[in-house]
């Protein structure tokens, strides 16, 4: 463990840490104390930052989502009861493009995510529980199914050898049923949780919402339910931005957001528009009042997650009148 400190004399001031996080080691940050440390990322080294965190009175730790390598410290951090938000590494990346901090090293990163923590104050995360944790390591893992077999069709199709149009089929035989396993197995997951069985439940009420989407958004949108209307649009990436400069006012267009959301809410607004159903009503509306397609389209996904948000907060089913 190495470990430099340059202590400040400022006893009242807010103390905020940032952990950047790798398969092997963590990196430390707590300022205004300006105390670094790199400890291994297990549990010896994270009861060494905990200690840290406790001695300094940390109010809050920033630390990057980075697949599955964060996650025991993100547990152990809240069974300690130290307030840890888990940041969005593109997030973090335009932050420190805001800062000046060009280069990139783990050291700075994690002060970086320190000086996130003291002026954006996200709020903190609470770990997922072993269900959720199972429900998005099958969907990441049936993510990479479809694709493979996306490929493999592709490949398929600019194949001319026999043998070689033989193994592509057989490959996208096998990817086929393991995807189909995949399905199986997420159904298991959410039924045999109750939370997520009665989320399910209603977002199947939802016309246009079937079964895949709403497994991708209780997997990949948690925050379903608990945030306003503005925040779930922003978050599931259909939620329109300004772009004006100067007296230049641009089109306003949809960015960020989690992409699996907004792949899986662009097919049920595509079924949606051949529907007779309020939602296809309400696509029509909007194309003649000239309205592009895209952008009607785009509008009927926002209502869509609008519509699960608020379903799931007041734990209630889809009605006609919900639109």
């Amino acid at each position: 463990m190495s470990r430099t400190q340059e202590k400040i004399n400022q006893p009242t001031e807010p103390v905020y840490a940032g952990i950047d996080v790798s398969k092997n080691t963590l990196d430390f940050c707590i300022i205004p104390h300006g105390i670094t440390m790199t400890v291994s990322n297990d549990k010896k080294g994270i009861k060494s930052l905990i200690r840290e965190c406790k001695r300094y009175d940390v109010q809050l730790v920033a630390l990057e989502a980075t697949g599955k390598y964060h996650c025991l410290l993100h547990e152990m951090l809240f069974d300690a009861e130290i307030n840890a938000a888990v940041i969005n590494p593109f997030r973090s990346r335009q932050f420190a493009d805001s800062m000046g901090k060009l280069a990139k090293t783990d050291t700075i990163d994690a002060h970086v995510l320190a000086r996130f923590a003291e002026r954006m104050k996200p709020e903190p995360d609470k770990p997922p529980g072993p269900h959720f944790k199972a429900l998005r390591s099958l969907q990441s893992a049936r993510r990479q199914v479809v694709s493979e077999i996306g490929d493999l069709k592709r490949q398929l199709q600019t194949t001319d050898h026999p043998l070689a149009a033989k193994q592509i089929k057989t490959r996208i035989t096998v990817a086929e049923r393991h995807k189909s396993v995949l399905e199986d197995e997420i159904y298991e997951v959410i039924n045999a949780n109750l939370d997520m069985k009665h989320k399910f439940q209603i977002l199947l009420s939802i016309p246009g919402i079937g079964k895949l989407t709403a497994c991708v958004m209780i997997a990949d949108l948690a925050e379903l339910g608990q945030v306003n209307a503005k925040q779930i649009a922003a978050l599931a990436g259909v939620a329109p931005m300004n772009w004006d400069s100067g007296a230049r006012q641009g089109n306003r267009m949809i960015r960020g957001g989690r992409q699996s959301v907004r792949n899986a809410l662009y097919m049920c607004a595509v079924n949606c528009t051949s529907r007779s159903g309020p939602l296809g009503s309400f696509y029509r509306r909007l194309i003649q009042r000239g309205k592009s397609p895209k952008v009607a389209l785009t509008a009927v996904m926002r209502k869509l997650v609008i519509i699960a948000n608020s379903l799931v907060a007041e734990d209630r089913h889809w009605r006609a009148d919900t639109v």
